[in-house]
Parts: structure tokens; sequence; C-alpha cells
């Protein structure tokens, strides 16, 4: 669709100009604070994450372009502003930990929360103008997720990957004090680096880690761009060639949503905090499995068989390849598997990082039980609204058990509450850090809002840490 009358303004138009209005007190007070909570959530698992080898390799490859003056969370090192928000988000979302806005099936702070990092230090910006930003840019992410209805995964793309170059430029831009127009050509020029296959499925590849902290880049680069006087096609996202005719043609993409109700409707408060450290697609499962479990007091020994039902577009993600999935073959590969995570579920009672280590992986009875797995097509599935789940047992004696989550946890309607997050903060930098360095991490972030220096928070947040148990 092209616009047939400049009466009518452009999507990307009405985004910047959004952005470009809006002000620290326009924002209302729970956003705020949900805000704070969220980029909790996420620093504490890019500390986790620094102890793991992909954190590492990714230091290594980034470093190989020289340092910086920016901080990484969780790490010494030091790299450019872009080098530094490719390395956070990969932290961010290395472990598949992180928060997910579950109607654009994008993983939002792991992409803008790097890039408004990165470009409020670079513009000696304060913590509120960082805030802001970061508020601005999950907005529009989600928004732009959502236009896809869902479609992106079942072509291919990751959603994160697509979407979040926009969020990421419309947060930098924000903090860099670009205009309505500036803002809009950043939008135009981010939608050239939408990209972000999923072929990782295939075998358990690195990519996805990869794809927030390149979209977070990217849409720094944008706004940079858009700022020295770029241009970029106005109609980025309705365009006869813009973002959803082309990722996701013949599909119920609607790129109205891009701008609706922006200002009146918060899609922050949306955005679902992962209560377990797995694909989000997963989550329903491992709880219907627990509970079937506690409830019946199951043993591995006493199961016959399981059924589990998914709707068919998260299906692909995490139930094919078949063979690959009732066998994971790294951490990585077990984090996008229903069979695996039903039956660590059911074996161990529970489903934390150590569930994915090497000893869970080749644990017998896991593998035994993920080859009893049978997953059917779900019609009941609410997504993508949410992400339900329904898990069937049927056991050695001749009874069958089942359990349906039609709304995951952390979804709006059951929300972890901020004492939660807490505690999962505590958790995960806590595989790391001390408690004192728990407790200035925890107090810079939730300081976040006020007229001290950007810099100051991402010193905070800094390494290296010390390690000892939070």
């Amino acid at each position: 669709m092209t616009l047939e009358s400049r009466d009518q303004r452009y999507l990307a138009e009405q985004v910047g100009e959004f952005v470009a209005r809006t002000e620290f007190g326009d924002v209302p007070d729970k956003v705020l604070q949900r805000a704070r909570h969220l980029v909790l959530d996420a620093v504490g698992i890019a500390f986790a994450s620094t102890a793991f080898p992909f954190a590492g390799v990714a230091r290594d490859a980034l470093a190989a372009f020289g340092g910086g003056d920016h901080v990484v969370f969780g790490m010494a090192d030091r790299l450019t502003a872009r080098d530094a928000a490719v390395l956070n988000g990969i932290l961010i979302h290395g472990l598949d930990f992180d928060d997910t806005h579950l109607p654009a099936v994008a993983h939002v702070t792991s992409v803008v929360l790097p890039a408004a990092l990165s470009a409020a230090v670079a513009s000696n910006a304060s913590t509120r103008d960082l805030l802001l930003g970061y508020v601005l840019g999950v907005e529009v992410m989600a928004r732009v997720g959502m236009g896809a209805a869902g479609g992106l995964h079942d072509v291919g793309f990751h959603p994160t990957a697509v979407a979040g170059g926009f969020g990421a430029a419309v947060a930098a831009g924000k903090i860099m004090g670009l205009d309505a127009g500036g803002l809009a050509t950043a939008q135009g020029i981010v939608g050239s680096q939408a990209a972000g296959l999923m072929e990782f499925l295939e075998d358990g590849s690195w990519t996805k880690r990869f794809h927030p902290g390149w979209a977070a880049a990217s849409g720094l680069t944008a706004a940079s761009f858009a700022r020295a006087g770029w241009s970029g096609p106005p109609g980025v996202y309705e365009g006869r060639f813009g973002l959803y005719a082309t990722h996701v043609p013949s599909r119920d993409a609607r790129p109205a949503a891009v701008s609706e109700d922006l200002g009146v409707s918060w899609e922050l408060l949306r955005t679902a905090v992962k209560p377990f450290p797995v694909c989000h697609f997963l989550h329903a499962f491992a709880d219907a499995a627990l509970i079937l479990r506690n409830k019946h007091a199951l043993r591995a020994e006493d199961i016959a068989g399981i059924r589990c039902a998914i709707h068919p577009v998260p299906r692909k993600v995490v139930c094919e390849p078949a063979g690959a999935k009732q066998a994971p073959r790294d951490e990585y590969d077990a984090k996008f598997s229903l069979p695996f995570a039903v039956a660590a579920s059911l074996v161990r009672g529970r489903l934390t990082l150590d569930e994915l280590e090497a000893d869970a992986r080749s644990d017998t009875r896991i593998r035994e039980l993920a080859r009893k797995v049978q997953v059917d097509d779900d019609p009941d599935s609410a997504f993508p609204s949410a992400y339900s789940g329904f898990v069937e047992i049927a056991l050695t004696d001749g009874r069958v058990v089942r359990h349906r989550e039609q709304y995951n946890r952390g979804h709006e309607q059951r929300p972890l509450t901020d004492e939660e997050i807490d505690r999962k903060f505590r958790g995960t930098i806590g595989r790391v850090a001390d408690r004192e360095t728990a407790d200035r991490v925890r107090r810079a972030v939730l300081a976040l809002g006020d007229s001290r220096p950007a810099s100051g928070f991402a010193e905070a947040c800094g390494g290296p840490v010390v390690t000892g148990g939070a």
C-alpha cells in the first residue's frame, strides 16, 4: 500500500511525531516502575551470561575491532558505543531467559536497553533520558512486532531481529535529540537492516544470541545517519516494498498496529518476564508438567506416554526437527525443545539453568521420557496473544491425567510481581557476583529516571564481578 495523498501521514511519521513530543512526565508511573524492573531482570541475566562460553567468544570477536569507553554489563571490557550495544544485547539474550513482549513474540529489552544505554552515554544524557528512550523504544518495537500478527516465525524470521532495529532507532534517536522528521527517517533507514534467520533451529547454532545486539547496533547507526542528514524511505512499514510486504507477504499483517494507541495503551506493561530459562513457547508446558508431577506424585517409570498440544507456528520452533528435539545436542538446542523441557520437568521437578547442563541432557531418564512425547496441533491455543500449553500423560496403570495452561505464567493476566522479579535478579546475578555487587547494581537500576548521568549507571553495572554468591 502506498499513500495516495500527502494529507495522510506515513506510519513512520506518526511514530516520529509521538516519540518527539513525549516527555518523561507523560509516561505513567506504573509504566516507569515496571520499566525499571524489566531492566533489573535484564542486567541480572547479563551478569549470569558472563560465565558461559558464548560470552567470551563474543567479547573476543568484538575486541578485535578495538576498544572504547562504553561499559559492558558484568565485564571489565570497554568497547565502542556500537560494539558495547552488540555485546550487551548478546549477554541479555544469550541464556534465553530475558523478557518477551508476547503479542509481538519479541525480546524487547535485549534490543532497546543496549541501544538506549550506548546512546545515553555517548550523548552525556541523564538516567531520565535513558529511561524515557528505553520506554519509547519498547513501545515502538512491540507494535512493529504486533503488526506481523505472528507471521514472522512462520516464514523463518526472528521477530526480535526484525522489529528490534525500529525500537532501537527511535530509542537512540530520542536520546540523541532527533526531531520528528529525523526519527521518521531513522526508521526508514533501519528498515534495510531488518533481518534475522531462524535457521539456527536446525543445529543449535548461536546466531539467535547475536540478533538483539545487532538490531541494537543497527538502530544506533540509523539514528546517527538520520542526524547527519541521510535519507530513508518514509513508507518503510506500509510501502510496496516495505517491511510487511517483503517479510510477511500473503499473510494477515496489520501495518496500522505500528502507530495504534501510542501513548494511550502502554505495551511495556504486556511484556512478560520469564520464570524459566528456555524459549517462551515452552513455559506453559513446563508448568503443566510440574503441576501434574506434583499433583499426582508422578515418577518417570510410571509414565507410558505423553501428548502435548501446541499451536502450529510455535510448533515449528520447539518441535521440529523431531529427532533433534528429542535429544538436544547442546544447552542452546535444549532451550528450544518441547520434549526435553517436559521430560526434564517431570524427572527433576524443576526447569532451571542446571537442567540445561550436560549431565541433564545425558540423563537416560530424561532422554527416554522425551522420546515418549507426541505432539499435536492445538485448536484451542491462544497464540499469539498468549503461549498456551496442553499436556496429557498416560500412566502404566491405565490412568490418564491432563492439564492445560491457557495463559503462560508471566502473561499480562498472570504477571510476575516486582518482588518475584527481584528474587529472579538475585538468583541470576548471584551465579557470578557477591551480595555487595548485586546491591550496587540493584540500587543503580531502581534509581533510573533521575538527573544523574547515564554513564554513572553504566559504571555501576560494569565489571569485573567479585564472585561469592548473592
